[in-house]
């Protein structure tokens, strides 16, 4: 984000963005600068009125209008607005009641707050406060400054937008405001730090498979720095810490998901699915669940979790209209809804019955492809768009899962993974391979005779061909396969062949090597053209590992080594 910011006045330029793009809904005072919502709702009485550093949009900005904000007081990136801003903007947007500023809890911002409510009560304006102190990372009873207000700015700002539409006073308002904060608690984690406008470089380095827990949306250090969990315990353990510190009341929550600017929408629904089955775990009913970037911290590859516990009648301000540039979720649940709205079906049909027990290729595989996923992925972002290791290994796990609870073979546990599971493009294509390699496996579970396994390889090459039309030399999985099924057509013709499956897996590395100087024709690597060139292809290395697992297993002392974990190199 920050590669892209004007060089100057870029906070003023981005200002007058949003009310291009909302030219009904805002306006924009340069000198000093503040945005002022234009369709303010004739029952308010109390104006609200807030601010930050900028670079966390749409914090703020996004509420401006009915029901949210009355004017929004922008400072440079991470640093408060000065207090004439704030004054000004204060003091066009005041009404019959006074002015409420809703201010998140860092110096800067207090203190300049501070000093444009005391020239609005100069001038005889009413005014009052509410700070927003949600962060438990900086809970601290060493602290004089206390917990820095954060992503529950989002639930303050839009309940008492609700509130103000409604006729609250300022006096409600106030309190209202100060009861949401006090049941409002926020963490946040980092695997990135932020692009720094100034060096355009990350503003702190994190070793590979760590996080930082605890970071402020300023881009500030977490709390500690701690190895990647798998984001179900990650999830889980925030949960844990957010329930510890959350103030105890009503089981009824809302419970926010925020991005700090680089993690995607579909990372955040899956986090909250995450977040609202360990809710729910606990007794707790998640009414509102909100995934979304909202408090943002630049470009911060992270997110935040925000829960805060509902008093009647908060749910429906979440649900009031709103006219403003940021339009947020509806709620999760109905009154007595279930909290899981996911329908699972009663029952799953049951897998096609192999014809032998070869579940020793499945293990094999499985530990095969576990080691190399990771180079297969690198090599896959190199030609693709990165997905081949992670969508490989996942069907094979598939595949484990259910040869362990079904008792299926392992060829017809991996025909039913890969094509009835496994998205993408390759992954139906494995399938179809090992549709036919499990007609191949004999019923006593011995080795498959080289006539069988000659049969469904180029059965399986034909199939594939069928569906995609690819043939050797597209710099595809054929390169690897078509070899590999040549060569043991050709050891079915002959009683000279001592190794065939060694020989037809040493066809399909070659095969599966040779792609690398080849310039793809289909598949998405033939979208980069040149760039491929020296890639070698990962659906072709994952099909030579199939024939690697399979002369390991029936022919271990001639069979190419397996690799060891990392052993397929990247270019």
């Amino acid at each position: 984000m920050s590669h892209f910011l004007p060089e100057n006045d870029a906070v003023l330029t981005a200002a007058r963005g949003l009310a291009l793009a909302h030219s009904g809904l805002i306006e924009v005072n340069s000198s000093p600068l503040y945005l002022r919502a234009r369709d303010a709702d004739p029952a308010r009485t109390v104006a609200l009125v807030s601010g930050g550093g900028s670079g966390h949009e749409p914090l703020h900005t996004g509420l401006l209008g009915r029901g949210g904000l009355d004017a929004v007081c922008p400072g440079e990136i991470f640093a408060s607005p000065h207090n004439r801003q704030i004054y000004e903007a204060s003091a066009a947007a005041a009404k019959s009641d006074g002015v409420l500023h809703i201010v998140k809890n860092y110096t800067g911002d207090v203190i300049n707050f501070q000093i444009a409510a005391e020239r609005l009560r100069h001038d005889g304006i009413p005014v009052a406060t509410v700070l927003v102190d949600d962060d438990l990372a900086t809970d601290s009873a060493d602290s004089a400054t206390g917990r820095r207000g954060t992503a529950a700015t989002v639930v303050v700002e839009k309940l008492l937008g609700a509130a103000a539409d409604r006729g609250a006073t300022l006096e409600e308002l106030a309190d209202l405001g100060r009861r949401i904060v006090a049941r409002s608690r926020s963490i946040a984690v980092a695997a990135r730090a932020q692009t720094s406008p100034t060096t355009v470089s990350p503003a702190f380095a994190l070793e590979q498979g760590t996080l930082d827990y605890g970071v402020g949306i300023h881009g500030e250090r977490g709390t500690r720095t701690i190895a990647r969990p798998a984001i179900g315990d990650l999830v889980r353990r925030m949960t844990d810490d957010l329930l510890d510190a959350l103030p105890d009341g009503p089981d009824e929550v809302l419970a926010l998901v925020n991005g700090l600017g680089a993690t995607t929408e579909l990372e955040l629904n899956a986090i909250a699915v995450l977040l609202s089955d360990e809710l729910t775990a606990r007794g707790l009913r998640p009414v509102l669940v909100v995934p979304g970037t909202f408090t943002a911290a630049l470009d911060m590859a992270g997110f935040s979790l925000t829960l805060t516990r509902l008093e009647d009648g908060w749910a429906d301000l979440w649900t009031a209209p709103t006219r403003t540039p940021l339009v947020l979720p509806r709620p999760s649940l109905a009154p007595g809804e279930p909290a899981s709205p996911v329908r699972t079906p009663a029952s799953s049909p049951a897998p096609a019955q192999g014809k032998g027990g070869d579940r020793a290729l499945l293990d094999r595989y499985a530990l095969t492809v576990t080691q190399v996923r990771d180079n297969l992925t690198k090599l896959d972002q190199l030609v693709g768009d990165g997905d081949f290791g992670d969508n490989l290994a996942g069907g094979v796990r598939r595949a484990v899962k259910l040869a362990d609870e079904t008792g299926v073979d392992g060829t017809t546990a991996l025909a039913d993974a890969f094509l009835n599971d496994v998205g993408g493009t390759s992954g139906p294509l494995f399938g179809l391979l090992f549709q036919h390699l499990a007609a191949a496996s004999p019923a006593d579970g011995g080795a498959p005779s080289v006539t069988a396994l000659a049969e469904v390889a180029a059965a399986g090459h034909a199939a594939i061909h069928r569906v995609g039309g690819a043939v050797p030399g597209d710099c595809t999985l054929v390169d690897a396969l078509a070899p590999a099924a040549e060569s043991l057509a050709a050891a079915r013709n002959t009683t000279e062949a001592e190794a065939p499956l060694t020989d037809a897996a040493q066809a399909a590395i070659r095969g599966a090597l040779a792609t690398a100087s080849l310039r793809p024709r289909r598949g998405r690597a033939s979208y980069v053209g040149d760039h491929a060139l020296g890639v070698p292809d990962p659906g072709a290395l994952a099909v030579a590992l199939l024939f690697m697992a399979l002369a390991d297993i029936h022919e271990p002392a001639t069979a190419p080594r397996l690799p060891a974990p990392g052993h397929i190199t990247v270019p």
